[in-house]
C-alpha cells in the first residue's frame, strides 16, 4: 500500500507552485477513472493529509498561527510574514481536482455496487474537504463544481453561507443512513482500518465542527448544538493518517519532513521559533515545549513575528538578532497527521458546555482535550492539576472560551496548523496585542505580551495592523471561469469569510 503514499506525494510535487494549473472539473493526473475504490481511498486520504500539513497550509498555518517565524538569514517564506497576496493554488488544485474528484468517483463506485461503507467514508471526507475550502477562500464554485463531465466548464460561484447550509444538510443525510451492514476494506483505509463505527463517529464530530464554526453568526443556536452533543457518538480517538505508514525514504515521509529531507532544507534553512508560542510555553513551564521546539545549545529562544532583515540587538546582549541561535521546529518522518484530532473534538464539546453555563461538563471535556494533546506528545499532565497554569477556572462564558481556545492553539502546534488558523479567526484567541515591536525593540523584548499575538513587523503596514483572514483566489479560477457569478479578486488576505464576525483582528 505504500506505493499510494508515493503517488500522493508525487502529485503534490507535480503541482508545486504551478499558478496557472487549475481546473476544478477535471484533473488529468487524477485516478478517478479507476473502477476499484480500494485504490482511490488511500490516495484521497493521504492527499488530504498532505495538504493539511504540506506546502501551502503546513507552512502558512504555522506562520499565521505564530508557531513559526522566518529565519533572519533566509528568504523562502518572507512573503507569508509580509501578509502578501497568497492564493495557495497548490492546496486548491490538490483538494479540488485531486481529492474531491477521487472521492466523487468512490461514491459513484459505491452507489453502483451498493457499498455503503465506502460511500460513508467518501461522503464524510468530501464534506470535510469542502468545509476547509470554503473556510479558506470564502465564496467558491460548489454546486456546479466537479461537473466537467456534464459540460459545465465554468461552474457558478456560491456563497459560503449557502455552501454551509448544504454541507450541514449532507452530513445530516449521511448520518440518517443505515450502516449496520456496511463494510470498508481495512487495507484501503489508512485512517480507521475499515472500522465503520469510527467513520460514523468522524461524521458526528465533523457535524459538530460545522455547527460550531458558525458560533458568531445569527443562525447559531447553542441549545441545538448542546442537544446534538448530548446525543451523538463522537470520536474517541484522533482521525488521522498514522505515522506508521511513512518511511524515511524520498517521497514516503510526513510532508513537512519531506520538505526538509535531502537537499531541500526548508525547515532548518528558513523556519525558527516564533516568540509568541515559544515564550508562552517557556513562561508556563509547559511540558510540550521540548516536543514542539528544539533548543540550541544556548537555550530556547524565539524571534519576533515577521522581524527578518532587522539589523538590531533587541535584548541588548551585544549580539545582533540575526546572529542569535533560535529554537527550531522539527517534524519526524513518521509523525501522525490528524484530520480531526481527539483534542479538537473534546475542546469543541467543552465550548458548547461553556456556552450553556455547564461548568463541570466544560471542565471535564477541556481536561480531556488537554490530556489528549499531552498524550500525543508523550508527556505527563502537570498543567491542569493544582499549581498548573492551565488548571480550569469557572468563569464567564467568554473567559471559559478563552481558556479552551488557548489550549486548542497550543495543542494544534505541529499537528493542525491550518485548523489553528481557521479556529483563531472564529474565536479571536489568542488576542492581538497592539505592541509595535519595531518602534521600541528593547521594551518589546522585556515586556513581551506573552499569550497574545503580535502583528508581523514586516506585515503591519500591509493589512493596516490586522492579521490575515483568508486566501485570495488562484489566478486560474478567475481567468478560466467565465461565469457571471465570478467575483472580483480580493484586495488582500485580510478579507474575512462570512462567518468571521467576532470583534477583533
Amino acid at each position: 500500500m505504500r506505493k499510494y503514499i508515493y503517488a500522493a506525494f508525487l502529485s503534490l510535487f507535480l503541482f508545486w507552485g504551478c499558478t496557472d494549473w487549475l481546473d476544478v472539473n477535471k484533473d488529468p493526473n487524477s485516478l478517478g477513472e479507476l473502477p476499484n475504490s480500494n485504490a482511490l481511498i488511500p490516495i484521497s486520504e493521504v492527499t488530504i493529509a498532505n495538504n493539511l500539513m504540506g506546502w501551502d497550509f503546513g507552512f502558512a498555518g504555522g506562520y499565521w498561527s505564530q508557531y513559526m517565524a522566518q529565519n533572519y538569514n533566509a528568504s523562502q517564506f518572507k512573503t507569508l510574514e509580509e501578509y502578501s497576496e497568497f492564493s495557495f493554488n497548490t492546496a486548491y488544485q490538490e483538494l479540488t481536482a485531486g481529492a474531491l474528484n477521487d472521492l466523487k468517483r468512490i461514491k459513484q463506485i459505491a452507489s453502483e455496487n451498493e457499498d455503503n461503507g465506502s460511500y460513508l467514508l467518501a461522503e464524510a471526507l468530501s464534506i470535510f474537504v469542502w468545509q476547509i475550502i470554503t473556510d479558506t477562500w470564502g465564496d467558491i464554485p460548489y454546486f456546479e463544481a466537479l461537473r466537467g463531465d456534464e459540460g459545465i466548464s465554468s461552474p457558478a460561484f456560491d456563497s459560503g453561507q449557502k455552501i454551509y447550509e448544504d454541507l450541514l444538510s449532507r452530513i445530516n443525510g449521511l448520518l440518517a443512513k443505515d450502516f449496520s451492514n456496511a463494510e470498508i476494506n481495512p487495507d484501503a483505509d489508512f485512517i480507521f482500518a475499515g472500522d465503520v463505527s469510527k467513520w460514523i463517529q468522524f461524521s458526528n464530530s465533523l457535524k459538530l465542527k460545522l455547527m460550531l464554526r458558525l458560533s458568531e453568526t445569527p443562525s447559531y443556536n447553542n441549545a441545538d448544538v448542546l442537544a446534538f452533543v448530548n446525543s451523538a457518538d463522537l470520536l474517541q480517538e484522533s482521525a488521522q493518517i498514522p505515522g506508521s505508514i511513512f518511511e524515511n525514504k524520498d517521497g514516503k515521509r510526513h510532508p513537512m519532513a519531506e520538505f526538509e529531507a535531502g537537499s531541500a532544507g526548508y525547515l532548518t534553512t528558513n523556519v525558527i521559533a516564533s516568540k509568541t508560542l515559544l515564550q508562552y510555553l517557556v513562561d508556563n513551564s509547559d511540558p510540550r515545549l521540548d516536543k514542539i521546539y528544539v533548543a540550541p545549545a544556548s537555550g530556547h529562544r524565539g524571534a519576533f513575528q515577521g522581524d527578518f532583515d532587522s539589523d538590531e540587538d533587541s535584548d541588548g546582549n551585544t549580539t545582533l538578532d540575526e546572529k542569535e541561535a533560535y529554537s527550531t521546529m522539527s517534524f519526524p518522518f513518521d509523525m501522525n497527521i490528524p484530520l480531526i484530532s481527539l483534542w479538537e473534538t473534546e475542546f469543541h464539546q467543552a465550548e458548547v458546555f461553556a456556552r450553556a453555563g455547564m461548568h463541570a461538563e466544560a471542565k471535564a471535556h477541556y481536561e480531556n482535550g488537554v490530556n489528549a494533546s499531552l498524550a500525543a506528545h508523550g508527556v505527563a499532565n502537570t498543567i491542569t492539576v493544582d499549581g498548573g497554569y492551565a488548571k480550569w477556572v469557572d468563569g464567564s462564558v467568554e473567559e471559559e472560551i478563552k481558556q479552551i481556545s488557548m489550549q486548542k492553539w497550543v495543542a494544534n502546534a505541529k499537528y493542525q496548523h491550518w485548523e489553528s488558523f481557521l479556529e483563531r479567526n472564529r474565536t479571536k484567541y489568542p488576542s492581538v496585542n497592539e505592541i509595535d515591536v519595531a518602534a521600541d525593540r528593547k521594551s518589546a523584548w522585556v515586556n513581551f505580551p506573552v499569550g497574545d499575538f503580535t502583528i508581523s513587523v514586516k506585515g503591519r503596514a500591509k493589512l493596516q495592523g490586522n492579521l490575515p483572514a483568508s486566501a485570495i483566489y488562484p489566478n486560474a479560477i478567475l481567468t478560466r471561469n467565465t461565469s457571471p457569478t465570478k467575483p472580483s479578486q480580493k484586495d488582500n488576505v485580510g478579507q474575512k469569510v462570512w462567518w468571521n464576525l467576532k470583534a477583533g483582528k
